[in-house]
């Protein structure tokens, strides 16, 4: 392997790593904040063991998450030096105020909630909550701002070889970032939605606080039901976003190869391994393609024949991927909703076959969104900037092989030690129930 696919394999395996925590803490966090809201403000003081609870599990994930974000941004250095002198004027600005205004904020605001309790009032300690929540979610909207500018580059002028800020509110407005921070965020309220839910069955299973973790399981419910649809949602505006401004992308979705109006969605699609052309395509909707990417079943839809072979992305990949994702998508909309209307009945317990499921299902919101954001990334390629800067020239000149292979091992034995302590620190705690 070369350095290029070298330094893309890591990148893409810090990166996904990173993102086994960031969704949990996105969601949690708001959790939390409700469950200590009802305490400050009902005075019921169930709601205390409750928030307690949850919130030692959010820190653990919280924590785990700033650790292994903070390599990442060494490898725009190492890795990706040209990426970094083409884009730097423009994606440095994000990345700053991601750095200095919202982690400030959630960092500072998560060390008043930690040494508050008993220190301040009840109606300000979980206020302290809600701004760490809020700054969390700001600071991924930082993030997918400046991802979403490599997506859709807005603002800018090339100039000395490289792109130049031109109007930073063009940057702050861009559409294709917007969406994708919805779309992240509320990917992100899902996995807590289905974590809540998931270690509240776990106990209600064993009869453990029966009433305590049948209160988190209603919220997690509620939480996971609307985060769901909200994905749904804003998943569809993506692809709308998707068939316009990066056509490849959502060609290799569909694997669509030839182009069409009035474009039926084809149920049944084998795409060929080779990545030229499908073997199978059966089941037809009429017009559902071209509804489905431009909210017009009379639009014409891009194929794949009809983009050079040079500007195609990996189809199988990310055909695959889209379709995992979408299905992981509609189950989760119907368990959601079935443990919703069991809990509301209060008839949960007579279904202990649904919360084995949800237990086991904990797993699946977090592959959805690592699926996401495989046919996010893989969807853009061959470009690092889409339409601006080829991935292959913004790796680094002066970086060999063994060294990309030497700091690729290091990260995956130092993220590897750190996963496995995380999520055995979570288990044990989830596992320990809520204390008095």
């Amino acid at each position: 392997m070369d350095t290029l696919a070298l330094s893309r394999l890591q990148f893409a395996v810090t990166a996904m790593f990173h993102f086994l925590f960031v969704p949990l803490t996105l969601g949690l966090g708001w959790l939390t904040a409700w469950f200590e809201t009802r305490y400050a403000f009902s005075g019921k003081e169930e709601y205390l063991p409750v928030t307690r609870f949850w919130g030692k599990l959010f820190l653990i994930n919280f924590a785990l998450g700033v650790v292994t974000g903070i390599t990442m941004e060494f490898q725009f250095g190492m890795n990706w030096a040209e990426y970094s002198k083409y884009v730097g004027d423009i994606f440095g600005a994000p990345l700053a105020i991601e750095a200095t205004v919202a982690f400030f904020l959630e960092s500072t605001f998560i060390g008043v909630w930690v040494f508050g309790w008993d220190r301040m009032s009840k109606k300000a300690h979980a206020l302290a909550m809600w701004i760490v929540a809020f700054a969390t979610n700001m600071s991924a909207l930082w993030i997918l701002l400046a991802n979403g500018w490599m997506q859709h580059p807005v603002g800018y002028v090339l100039r000395n070889g490289r792109a130049e800020m031109t109007d930073f509110a063009a940057l702050l407005t861009n559409p294709y970032g917007w969406l994708e921070f919805f779309h992240t965020v509320s990917a992100g309220w899902v996995v807590a939605g289905f974590f809540v839910m998931g270690v509240s069955a776990w106990h209600l299973l064993r009869k453990n606080q029966s009433d305590l973790f049948r209160r988190s399981f209603g919220a997690g419910a509620v939480f996971a039901l609307a985060s769901s649809l909200a994905v749904g949602g804003f998943g569809d505006l993506s692809g709308v976003n998707a068939a316009k401004n990066q056509p490849a992308k959502l060609a290799a979705m569909e694997s669509l190869w030839v182009t069409k109006a009035e474009a039926p969605y084809v149920l049944l699609t084998v795409p060929k391994l080779d990545g030229d052309g499908n073997d199978l395509e059966a089941l037809e909707i009429p017009y559902g393609l071209s509804l489905l990417a431009f909210h017009d079943p009379h639009a014409e839809v891009k194929g794949l024949n009809d983009i050079p072979p040079q500007d195609r992305p990996p189809v199988l990949p990310v055909f695959l991927g889209f379709r995992g994702m979408v299905a992981l998508g509609t189950l989760f909309i119907l368990l959601s909703a079935l443990s919703v209307l069991l809990w509301y009945k209060d008839k949960l317990e007579s279904y202990p076959l649904l919360l084995k499921l949800l237990v086991f299902a904990i797993p699946l919101p977090y592959l959805a969104i690592q699926l996401g954001w495989l046919v996010t990334e893989m969807g853009r390629q061959p470009w690092a900037v889409y339409g601006l800067m080829r991935t292959a020239e913004a790796v680094s000149k002066t970086v060999s092989p063994a060294q990309v292979w030497a700091s690729l091992g290091g990260f995956t034995l130092f993220y590897g030690a750190l996963g496995v302590a995380d999520f055995w620190l979570l288990a044990k705690y989830a596992r320990k129930g809520m204390e008095a």
